[in-house]
């Protein structure tokens, strides 16, 4: 009897591994042509930019990402755990994403009433006009919006691993990017409008997505105050830690836009745009294994198990990475042009903070899925104490410094989430 066992286990085997590479091998394919169309659409935007106009580019898209985290406010990652809950249901789904939309709303008015007046005082210190100053922020708001829109769209396709429709919106959107971008910036070389351009496609992204996620949520349903109380009790423990990330999380880009030139924040974004191949991976997890690991069931052993395996393939991923980019530093500035030459040093030191953020940002991930939230009384304090610890033995004068700290500190950050996540699977009964 134990001869069939074994051949049906190792069928079995197989069957796993070839759905995984299969998986893998489309939403990979997908998103290398994603993030190669957004860094070549990056690239445009650096030289088609002129420096200064670059350096406004830069700050308005840094604080897109702070209004994302704060109007989000851990209401994305909730939904998702939520929804784990009755992805099967196709009422009950709707019921959960109707209700994180409603709150989504509320918290999108209240992050654009604290962040526009921040990105305005920024923009003026770096003299741009009120004009100009105006029309980023103008242009800045549907970008946010739009944004919000499509990460709560992609949860029920995502629950139910429908990955080639999202791949699909998605490609289009990145392409519908840079055709916009080439026909505007060529004739109008200015900050808002590539922040616009950008925009545009996404709005008609949501439309298809919105009709792809209809097949798995039932839009007609209310905001449900049970789940509302549910979702708010998740946001309440995530929303400080979400707020201090705002200030943390974008530590190198604050600090130089109120301590460094014009030029230094130009070039804090144009060294970003060579780490947005991260993105590839990012979405990558995001589409197939963050789904999957809120969907396991409450077992010890194979949550650990799992857990581990991820861990441990995205070290090996990482540190790959960024011995890569240490070999071919050179090489890799040149595609952004001579204005940004010489600084290999600061490349490799981005890459590695990078990577090293993008861990700690899959950790945290990892733990909000399963409605492991860690208490911001413990991780604020653990981390303001890193910042400062940092501060005072790198001298952040330069760029450089400024790098190493944001390595220091990310670095702290994925030992915290780990050393959580691994506490949490333990207390699993």
């Amino acid at each position: 009897m134990k001869a069939p066992i074994q051949r049906i286990y190792t069928v079995s085997s197989y069957d796993k591994i070839f759905e995984w590479c299969k998986l893998i091998a489309i939403t990979g394919s997908a998103q290398v042509i994603i993030q190669s169309i957004g860094l070549l659409s990056g690239i445009l935007v650096i030289h088609l930019l002129p420096t200064r106009e670059y350096a406004l580019y830069t700050l308005a898209n840094t604080m897109l990402g702070t209004m994302l985290v704060l109007a989000d406010g851990g209401i994305s990652n909730s939904v998702l755990a939520q929804g784990g809950k009755v992805w099967y249901h196709r009422e009950k789904l709707g019921s959960v994403l109707a209700t994180g939309f409603n709150l989504r709303k509320k918290f999108a008015i209240a992050s654009l009433l604290i962040a526009v007046p921040f990105l305005l005082y920024l923009l003026r210190h770096h003299n741009a006009g009120w004009l100009t100053s105006i029309f980023i922020i103008g242009a800045l708001i549907p970008a946010f919006f739009t944004a919000l829109s499509g990460n709560l769209l992609s949860v029920g396709p995502s629950l139910h691993q429908t990955i080639t429709p999202l791949q699909k919106v998605q490609v289009g959107v990145s392409m519908g990017r840079l055709m916009m971008l080439l026909l505007t910036l060529f004739v109008f070389p200015w900050a808002y409008i590539a922040i616009i351009s950008a925009s545009i496609p996404q709005i008609l992204g949501n439309i298809r997505l919105r009709k792809i996620s209809s097949a798995y949520a039932d839009w007609d349903q209310k905001p449900d105050p049970a789940i509302q109380k549910e979702i708010l009790a998740i946001v309440k423990r995530i929303l400080p830690g979400s707020i201090y990330y705002c200030l943390s999380g974008q530590i190198t880009i604050w600090l130089i836009s109120i301590f460094g030139t014009t030029a230094t924040v130009a070039q804090i974004g144009a060294l970003g745009r060579l780490s947005m191949m991260l993105g590839l991976f990012s979405a990558i997890f995001g589409a197939l294994i963050l789904p999957r690991f809120a969907r396991l069931i409450n077992n010890k052993e194979l949550l650990f198990k799992r857990f581990i395996q991820i861990q441990l393939g995205l070290i090996v991923l990482f540190a790959f990475i960024v011995l890569l980019v240490s070999q071919f530093p050179a090489q890799l500035l040149w595609i952004l042009g001579k204005n940004y030459s010489g600084l290999e040093k600061e490349l490799i030191l981005n890459v590695a903070g990078s990577c090293t953020s993008l861990f700690a940002g899959l950790l945290f991930t990892i733990s909000t899925s399963r409605n492991w939230i860690i208490n911001p009384l413990i991780s604020i304090p653990l981390t303001l104490a890193t910042i400062i610890c940092g501060v005072l033995l790198i001298n952040i004068s330069s760029l450089a410094g400024i790098l190493k700290l944001n390595l220091f500190v990310s670095s702290t950050e994925a030992i915290i989430y780990f050393v959580y996540c691994i506490v949490k699977i333990n207390k699993v009964q």
